[in-house]
């Protein structure tokens, strides 16, 4: 029974996780000063190149996001999408202590600790990555 309720469970995990990194990434295109006001936040933690750092987050979390809700390259995207939490713990979250409430990084350590189980999961159900892997494995016994 388990074995035919997963794949969909991580169908939801994955669609869920994908929205929530789609938004953040959206609201630093379109939020209050767009990504020139990423820039000058990033600068204002010591972010290091922060005029490069900002358009690159944004486009991972778009880009991420949108790969986790297809279920594609989920390896790579998980990882990425996991350092790129990781980085907002140490720069901007872990001096706040573990509360979400007071700032701190409870919230992108769920966002990062669940980009790293659907990173290796093989994405359940509709995943594009498990329909790459089905036709590579047609191709190869044909």
């Amino acid at each position: 029974m388990i074995d035919k309720i997963r794949p969909f469970s991580l169908l939801i995990g994955r669609v869920v996780l994908g929205a929530v990194f789609l938004v953040h990434g959206l609201q630093k295109f379109t939020g209050d000063g767009g990504i020139p006001g990423v820039t000058g936040f990033f600068a204002s933690l010591g972010v290091p190149l922060p005029g490069v750092a900002a358009p690159v987050v944004a486009i991972l979390e778009v880009g991420g996001g949108i790969a986790l809700i297809l279920g594609a390259a989920l390896p790579i995207v998980g990882t990425l999408l996991a350092v790129d939490m990781l980085g907002a713990i140490v720069l901007v979250h872990f001096e706040n202590g573990f509360s979400v409430g007071e700032g701190g990084y409870e919230f992108v350590l769920t966002l990062a600790a669940a980009s790293l189980v659907i990173a290796f999961s093989e994405g359940g159900a509709f995943a594009v990555d498990n329909i790459w892997r089905r036709k590579r494995a047609l191709a190869v016994v044909r």
